[in-house]
């Protein structure tokens, strides 16, 4: 005890030295007084000592001296010495010594939370000569973000009808339309809430007298509890209305396209690929057209088409109805000195679904990209048959363990002869895999906190300019702002609903005269281009994840 509190006074520190950058040792006195000598510290002066010294000393009593530093080592380590040992990770270990040598084109995360399709043990028996048993192209259908987006366009406005709005103290705005079908004795009823919309049709027979609005929104749900409804009587609801409905539809979408050759494990190596083989620029013009950027017309997917900023060409595609826009990482601005290739990364690391063209043996790891918008991989390996010597290619689908499976299936083997059978095939598993992604928990968050702000702004524009139609003094009437942009100019992407939430909240409350929070610092709008309306400084309160998310978004991608 009386040591230790001369320790505690008087100590200073002599050397330090580390094993293996792990745990280290010091060498403390006390003053003048030295501490007596253990074996410890007769280690460590032999390895301080000069080296002659240091002979001479071990020399006497080697081999105790040999147990005892390893002793320490092991004491000062511990359980870190597993920490540096190496390992294959498991399919190199033990499954891929059944697949003939021939690798899979996807190897599992490190870190697990990815799905592969096919498993990796139902690679055992595949060669290029098995037989085929997929589906044929009639059978792949195109998924849809929201199947009941259009109803109400569909079946209410070109019918007489009538909507409603009103705040719910437990489910907040609430946005209701009704249409009587007499020649059909129909009753159609939707009913917007934050969450999810609701849809019904019921038979008119059942109501001696049509039933209030209240009722007919406690049919479809039974947690409404606001005791009226305010009626809608703006002009311009319905092109509202619409555009609220279908804020998700899109026909436009764009996918990464990246070239991993032979030997490229990380992302560095993948991205830094500039050279395109003949075989790759084969591959690309199965996907689609390669098309010029100066001047382009159709949907860009975040492109520069006017100053050449994202390169000079890249490959475009229309696809029953839909505009596709490939962010091929060849052809994206290659910088020099970047090893990141932050200028490719900008586009493809924000898209939520890639393609990923392999050259030769090597697979494609599930985390390699490191993106928090990719969520879904298709991998395509190109390959010779055995029967015919002629070319094959074979697929692979990876997403995180949050994402459902989506379809097509993929053939028994998934192996592909026929090239206009895997142009639908790929086409179709992108879109129905960007859809799919939507409902991952990262997404399906930020989804609901657009939507909710988006019937907060509906509710509140359409509440606002029915009371200014029946004249109300406290609010003038003012022009129709273009709250919420036509449903054709939307792109249906996250970021961009997110920013036209935020936009049209603004905007409303400013043209209506409605109070709203401001900032400590006033700024002036900023003009969009392609003629959008105003970005206003008014913040939309936000959790941390969605300021995350907007902060990933390199730049501002307008997409049109």
């Amino acid at each position: 005890m009386e040591r230790e509190k001369r320790n505690d006074m008087f100590f200073s520190t002599k050397r330090s030295f580390t094993f293996g950058a792990y745990g280290s040792v010091d060498r403390l006195t006390c003053g003048n007084e030295t501490r007596p000598e253990s074996a410890e510290d007769n280690v460590l002066d032999a390895l301080d000592s000069p080296a002659s010294e240091s002979k001479t000393f071990l020399s006497s009593s080697s081999n105790q001296r040999d147990t005892e530093l390893f002793e320490i080592i092991e004491k000062l380590q511990g359980s870190r010495i597993d920490e540096q040992r190496c390992e294959f990770p498991l399919p190199l270990k033990s499954q891929l010594l059944t697949i003939s040598g021939d690798l899979p084109l996807i190897l599992p995360s490190k870190l697990e939370g990815y799905w592969i399709d096919p498993p990796l043990e139902m690679l055992a028996d595949m060669s290029p000569t098995s037989s085929h048993c997929g589906l044929e192209p009639e059978s792949y259908d195109i998924m849809e973000r929201d199947g009941e987006a259009k109803i109400y366009n569909e079946f209410f406005r070109s019918r007489y009808h009538q909507s409603f709005t009103a705040v719910d103290p437990s489910l907040g705005p609430l946005v209701l339309s009704v249409c009587l079908e007499e020649e059909e004795n129909k009753l159609r009823v939707i009913l917007r809430m934050k969450e999810r919309s609701l849809y019904g049709v019921f038979s008119a027979s059942l109501f001696p007298n049509i039933p209030s609005a209240v009722e007919l929104a406690k049919m479809l749900c039974d947690k409404v509890t606001v005791s009226k409804f305010d009626v809608v009587s703006y002009l311009k609801a319905p092109e509202l209305i619409t555009t609220f409905d279908e804020h998700r539809v899109s026909y436009n979408f764009k996918f990464g396209v990246l070239y991993q050759k032979a030997g490229q494990f990380t992302e560095e190596d993948i991205l830094s690929n500039n050279e395109e083989s003949e075989e790759f620029k084969d591959f690309l013009s199965l996907l689609g057209e390669t098309v010029q950027l100066q001047g382009f017309t159709g949907f860009r997917g975040g492109l520069d088409v006017c100053h050449g900023q994202t390169g000079s060409e890249t490959v475009f595609t229309s696809f029953h109805g839909r505009q596709i826009m490939f962010h091929v990482a060849t052809k994206l601005p290659y910088t020099e000195g970047d090893p990141q290739q932050l200028q490719r990364k900008r586009h493809i690391g924000n898209d939520i679904v890639a393609l990923v063209y392999q050259e030769g043996n090597t697979p494609f790891l599930s985390d390699v990209i490191k993106s928090h918008f990719l969520h879904c991989f298709l991998v395509v390996r190109r390959i010779q048959r055995e029967d015919t010597g002629g070319a094959s290619y074979q697929v692979s689908v990876t997403a995180r363990e949050d994402v459902p499976p989506f379809g097509p299936v993929l053939p028994d083997p998934p192996i592909f002869t026929d090239r206009s059978q895997l142009r639908e095939f790929l086409l179709t598993k992108l879109i129905n895999a960007d859809v799919s992604c939507c409902k991952a928990e990262q997404f399906s968050r930020l989804a609901l906190r657009t939507r909710s702000s988006l019937l907060e702004n509906l509710q509140s524009e359409l509440y606002n300019r029915s009371q200014c139609m029946m004249g109300d003094p406290s609010l003038a009437a003012v022009p129709s702002s273009e709250g919420a942009r036509g449903a054709s100019e939307g792109s249906g992407g996250f970021i961009e609903n997110f920013k036209r939430a935020i936009r049209v909240r603004s905007h409303s409350f400013e043209t209506l005269g409605v109070p709203r929070k401001t900032t400590g610092t006033s700024q002036k709008p900023k003009t969009e281009k392609d003629g959008e309306s105003d970005k206003s400084s008014g913040p939309l309160p936000i959790d941390s994840l969605g300021a995350a998310e907007l902060k990933d978004q390199a730049s501002p991608q307008e997409e049109t």
